[in-house]
């Protein structure tokens, strides 16, 4: 009995379809978990930058400040020759009509450094959009997406504002200052002559005063654009800039009577106070 159950038993075990055989066990590779994607890693520097020898960055240097001084000496040249007119222009349009305003020469060579004065100006002038375009090409390939950004926005409305800063002294400032310093001395009854030398020194003087104090719209948008500082933070100290924009005033404004450091200033105050304003209107 015992044999017949044993190959009864081995009989039945033979008979197992292959169908029915144990599974093979699932492929490890099928439930892997994916390889996650490479992390996309920010050039250190610019894309168009490139390592270039020290010489290189020298002579590409000094051939675009070549081209600037090139062209400011053309202009000089050309204008030279109308100066006359143009200190004549500038001297009747700011200073009030009268003989006791017309321009005195107390050196032999007073007009011609003045004129070579205004001839350089003209040329300055014309050829800092020039100078601005060429130091952007030098400083391109060094420069990230945005910070390119921000020099193509920034310079041009530094320019305008540059511009509207000469206007501002042109028409008002400098006009105010020379009536008051025609009232104040014949409160005195004394004759006062106006040397074209000084004059003319002062009048250029402010004139590039308000050009750089018209900046400072420019510079607190640029500073809280770039996160170093927020309205607030200006707005709770603002009697620090004011005393520093009294200060600046004083310092760069050649009138002991005080009149041209005071309208300076004012100006000053009212520009920062004026931005500050509007950037709380606008909610940055």
């Amino acid at each position: 009995m015992g044999e017949e159950s044993e190959a009864t038993a081995g009989s039945n075990i033979s008979k197992v379809p292959a169908s029915e055989e144990a599974p093979e066990p699932p492929d490890e590779n099928l439930y892997a978990p994916e390889d996650p994607e490479p992390a996309v890693e920010r050039p250190s520097q610019p894309m168009d930058d490139e390592e270039m020898p020290l010489a290189d960055h020298v002579e590409e240097m000094i051939k675009r400040l070549a081209i600037v001084l090139v062209i400011a000496g053309v202009v000089s040249l050309i204008t030279l020759p109308f100066a006359d007119h143009v200190i004549n222009f500038l001297w009747n349009q700011i200073l009030p009509v009268g003989p006791e305003t017309r321009p005195r020469l107390y050196a032999p060579l007073a007009l011609v450094m003045t004129k070579l004065k205004v001839a350089s100006l003209a040329g300055l002038i014309i050829a800092l959009p020039v100078m601005v375009y060429e130091t952007y090409l030098f400083m391109r390939p060094g420069l990230y997406p945005h910070e390119r950004r921000y020099y193509l926005a920034a310079v041009p409305t530094s320019l305008v504002l540059a511009f509207v800063g000469v206007s501002f002294a042109y028409f008002l400032i400098l006009p105010a200052i020379f009536t008051y310093f025609l009232s104040y001395t014949q409160s005195a009854n004394v004759a006062v002559a106006f040397g074209l030398t000084k004059t003319f020194n002062l009048i250029l003087m402010m004139m590039g005063v308000l050009a750089v104090v018209f900046q400072i719209p420019l510079l607190i948008m640029l500073a809280i654009m770039m996160g170093l500082t927020t309205r607030q933070w200006m707005a709770n100290r603002r009697l620090y800039f004011w005393g520093a924009f009294a200060g600046f005033a004083f310092l760069f404004s050649p009138d002991p009577t005080g009149m041209a450091p005071f309208l300076v200033a004012i100006t000053m105050v009212g520009l920062f106070e004026g931005t500050l304003l509007l950037l709380k209107w606008t909610g940055k």
